[in-house]
């Protein structure tokens, strides 16, 4: 039976390889963007034309219950409902932390942590009615050991998206399967974009494998991680990093 897959912050980075790495394996694709609507509709469009899978786009702020809400009736309305859910979106506010304000923290941990929240609240309920279900959250390495005080908020962010991933485990078993993926430096354009070179290669020497990963790595394993092969797997946190030592 064809899976059907909901990607938040698809449109771009690591989102858009995953939303591609699905679609090349048969998935009908949701591709969640808030405000990259230029970006979603041609890449649904090159998708669904390459694969001959159903690709849509949806512009939804997975912080806010009532876009969510408009999103998943839309979703049951077409589909009937979701298999897969990746809670990609994620946002990072560059700048000092003193000198970000509450705002600054309070907006990173409503759509980071917040919108999986409500994303998997929201969908859950058709995984268990189907006794099938896969939830892979995107953490990152910034929420275990490795550590940027100018991303103060992002990182703690990720690391209770970590908690969070552990207790959505124990929630939705036997049925769905909730894991984490906690990707290192990848080399997207917005992680890459405002750092020095000299930067870049001094976190690059920290890295076992000696360079960045690329984002069609991560799709390959949230991929795994939606299917059948990945059935024993559950409630795991899975780094994809290199071997990244801490910062």
């Amino acid at each position: 039976m064809k899976k059907i897959a909901l990607v938040t912050g698809a449109a771009k980075g690591i989102g858009k390889a995953i939303a591609t790495e699905l679609a090349k394996v048969g998935c009908d694709v949701i591709i969640n963007y808030h405000t990259s609507k230029d970006e979603a509709e041609n890449l649904a469009k090159s998708l669904s034309e390459q694969y001959g899978v159903t690709v849509v786009p949806f512009g939804a702020d997975v912080s806010s219950e009532a876009e969510v809400e408009e999103m998943a009736k839309f979703i049951e309305d077409k589909f009937g409902g979701i298999d897969i859910l990746v809670n990609n979106a994620a946002i990072d506010l560059s700048g000092l932390w003193n000198e970000k304000t509450v705002d600054d923290f309070k907006k990173t941990l409503d759509v980071n942590l917040l919108g999986a929240y409500i994303t998997s609240r929201r969908f859950y309920r058709h995984m268990i009615d189907k006794k099938w279900g896969r939830i892979i959250n995107i953490s990152s390495t910034n929420g275990i050991n490795t550590y940027y005080p100018m991303c103060i908020e992002y990182d703690a962010s990720k690391a209770a998206l970590i908690s969070l991933t552990h207790n959505l485990a124990v929630k939705c078993a036997p049925y769905i399967n909730v894991n984490a993926v906690v990707p290192g430096f990848i080399g997207t354009e917005s992680e890459l974009d405002g750092y020095t070179e000299e930067f870049l290669k001094m976190e690059q020497e920290k890295i076992l494998l000696g360079r960045y990963g690329e984002p069609e790595e991560v799709a390959k394993l949230v991929r795994f991680l939606a299917s059948d092969d990945a059935s024993y797997i559950n409630n795991s946190i899975i780094r994809i990093d290199g071997g990244q030592a801490g910062a």
